[in-house]
């Protein structure tokens, strides 16, 4: 497993020892950790704290030419909330754990010029398998269903 999808995956198992969903993802740029999260939208109440969104929120402001040189690490595929975000500030690459458990906006993104990898990552997939075993409807409430 690449580096930083190891970073993302620690993120997304803190979450759900947190008892949160576990979603992690990281923002890189030339290389380099911008920032990192997992979805929180259990610990903070959040309608919003998708692992990505915690990632950017992390990050912290950059000037567009940062996010267009960044790649952006999630365990999961991303939803349309997190796709737009993607789209939002230019992000040109995304490498997604798996999307066997959920297929987000992959079509979009493409469509939009993204490029992504998608790595079908065992780890990740087996986590996501044994959260919505465990959590349906959380895991229901968080994709919106």
């Amino acid at each position: 497993m690449d580096r930083f999808m190891e970073l993302a995956m620690a993120e997304a198992e803190a979450g759900m020892a947190e008892g949160g969903i576990p979603i992690g993802s990281v923002l890189v740029c030339d290389g380099k950790v911008l920032g990192s999260g997992r979805n929180q939208r259990v610990q903070l109440g959040s309608a919003i704290r998708h692992g990505e969104m915690d990632a950017l929120e992390n990050a912290g402001r950059h000037p567009a030419a940062v996010y267009a040189r960044s790649t952006l690490y999630t365990t999961l595929s991303p939803c349309a909330m997190c796709s737009g975000a993607i789209l939002l500030y230019g992000i040109p690459h995304v490498v997604i754990g798996e999307n066997k458990s959920f297929r987000g906006e992959e079509d979009l993104l493409i469509s939009r010029g993204v490029e992504l990898e998608v790595l079908d990552d065992p780890d990740c997939i087996a986590l996501m398998e044994q959260f919505i075993r465990e959590n349906p409807e959380l895991w229901n409430e968080d994709i919106g269903v």
